[in-house]
């Protein structure tokens, strides 16, 4: 089933997730959700909060290339624990901030670990878009957005601008 996407500014897109503690079929059913409503976006990642859930919970597939097997991904409890010296710029976007885009620096790879719906850890070594992706959807879990990274001007500017959208949106 679809989810509504939230729009920043929302109150829980800022703020700090829950562990999950036990996979429960609510749970289960809340990733199929978010793979469903990400691919309808189109998005590549998905966190729990930007569908107003505040699990630690996202969801990605960065197979983009044409003919590429799609490779949906559900991680719990995600957690970065290496990342490379060396940084990627990626121009990236946000389906809570559609249509803004900026360019944030991050680590080139990122080594992950989560919960995966089997319930088993697992880890794996993300290099390139997958690598910015599992990061800025992990941010999400945090409270942080990609606009976090931007001056104050441009955040602003942004931000002014979702307002504004939400503000048509909510007239119709």
């Amino acid at each position: 089933m679809k989810r509504p996407i939230l729009i920043h500014p929302d109150p829980r897109l800022k703020k700090v997730c829950d562990p999950v503690a036990d996979l429960s079929d609510e749970l289960r059913a809340l990733a199929e959700d978010m793979l469903e409503t990400m691919y309808d976006a189109p998005g590549i990642g998905l966190a729990a909060p930007q569908v107003g859930d505040l699990n630690r919970l996202i969801v990605m597939d960065c197979a983009k290339d044409e003919g590429a097997e799609p490779r949906p991904m559900v991680l719990f409890n995600p957690e970065i624990v290496a990342s490379s010296d060396e940084s990627n710029v990626y121009e990236e976007g946000c389906l809570s901030i559609p249509e803004e885009f900026a360019e944030v620096t991050r680590p080139k790879v990122v080594d992950v670990r989560w919960i995966g719906l089997d319930g088993e850890e697992h880890g794996e070594t993300f290099d390139g878009l997958w690598a910015t992706c599992v990061q800025h959807e992990i941010d999400h879990l945090n409270g942080k957005l990609f606009i976090d990274y931007l001056g104050p001007m441009k955040r602003q500017m942004i931000t002014r601008r979702m307002q504004k959208r939400k503000r048509e949106m909510a007239r119709g």
